[in-house]
């Protein structure tokens, strides 16, 4: 989990993101961060499932969706986000 050990942000690239209840979103394809702070924004999610177009995520200027990284509530085998927190 996020927190107890930390982890590196190549680290999540190309983990599946997951709901609390296991429904899928898509794969980690980038994160957004602000420059100056290094504060982390978003997750860009590839490869969006039928999920992640219906729960109208916010996106880019390039279309691509985003997850805010404060949904993220752990970080294993897969990223687990928190639904409620995402809309």
């Amino acid at each position: 989990m996020i927190g107890e050990d930390s982890v590196r942000g190549h680290e999540i690239m190309g983990k599946v993101v997951v709901s609390e209840d296991g429904r899928k979103f898509g794969v980690v394809q980038d994160i957004s961060f602000i420059t100056e702070s290094g504060e982390l924004m978003n997750i860009v999610l590839a490869e969006p499932t039928k999920h992640a177009v219906d729960t109208n995520l916010q996106s880019d200027e390039r279309g691509r969706f985003l997850i805010p990284f404060s949904a993220v509530k752990g970080v294993s085998d897969f990223v687990v986000v928190s639904e409620k927190d995402i809309i």
